[in-house]
């Protein structure tokens, strides 16, 4: 059993019987972002994976814009939770300071260190890629994300994320109780890999929200296939930053989104 999970004795009731069970359940720890000593963010999350964690949120959220620019990277347990504790380049850290100074008040908008609605829709990078996918590499991606899921199979109650390049599968996947940061676990992971986000699709097993689109953006992954529907937002960004939104994905039937002339179906449109 990983760190991420831990066994709890129940008590199931089946058929109208009672029966003593244990139960691996994923742990749900509080995770502070820290930077030159201050506390930017703090996320609940599955302790897994928390150095690609804490890369990968430092990316999407723009607080670095290159794995160089974090110059030390520690993690520091505490009795109610965990630190990441990161120290910036010189540039970086002054312009976290910035962004800092310019936080009139509390956040407001629920969102990581954002203090305005327009920080929470703001522009993200139009992605630029040659990258296209068959049709069969839709299910293809699904299939191979749902046999990387070790901490689900213990516990059911986990989102997860990876990465998935034609012909080579998923290359990269991570697990947490949270859906954006098993996402920001892969954008880490990437980075930390040195694997362009241009050369693959982001899968996921949650819905596509707004968030999720925009940091696919930041990372340029130029497709996102997921299990569930997106938002409405999140498609009309998806369209504007030049991603692709393959979702609803089951056995083998899809819907695309946006920017279909990626995915290569081969299909005949049907004329009613």
């Amino acid at each position: 059993m990983t760190k991420g999970a831990h066994s709890v004795a129940g008590v199931a009731i089946r058929k109208g019987r009672e029966q003593a069970v244990t139960r691996a359940l994923p742990e749900e720890v509080p995770v502070a972002l820290v930077y030159n000593g201050s506390t930017q963010a703090v996320m609940m999350a599955t302790p897994d994976d928390l150095h690609d964690f804490a890369v990968g949120f430092s990316l999407s959220e723009g607080i670095i814009t290159d794995l160089a620019q974090i110059e030390r990277f520690e993690i520091v347990q505490h009795g109610q939770g965990l630190e990441a504790q990161m120290w910036l380049s010189d540039d970086r850290a002054d312009a976290l300071a910035a962004r800092r100074r310019f936080m009139a008040g509390p956040v407001g908008c629920g969102l990581c260190g954002i203090d305005s609605l327009d920080q929470a829709l703001r522009d993200v990078p139009v992605v630029s890629s040659n990258l296209t996918l068959a049709a069969d590499d839709i299910p293809a991606a699904m299939a191979a994300l749902r046999a990387a899921q070790p901490l689900h199979d213990q516990t059911r109650a986990v989102h997860a994320a990876g990465f998935y390049i034609a012909g080579q599968g998923i290359v990269v996947a991570r697990e947490d109780v949270g859906r954006h940061n098993a996402l920001d676990k892969v954008i880490g992971a990437l980075a930390r890999a040195g694997i362009s986000g241009a050369d693959g699709a982001i899968a996921l097993t949650s819905r596509v929200s707004v968030e999720m689109v925009q940091k696919c953006a930041v990372a340029g992954a130029p497709v996102v296939i997921a299990v569930s529907a997106p938002t409405a937002l999140a498609v009309r960004t998806a369209q504007t930053a030049g991603i692709t939104i393959a979702a609803l994905a089951r056995d083998e039937a899809f819907e695309i989104f946006t920017h279909s002339a990626r995915i290569k179906t081969g299909a005949t449109p049907h004329v009613a």
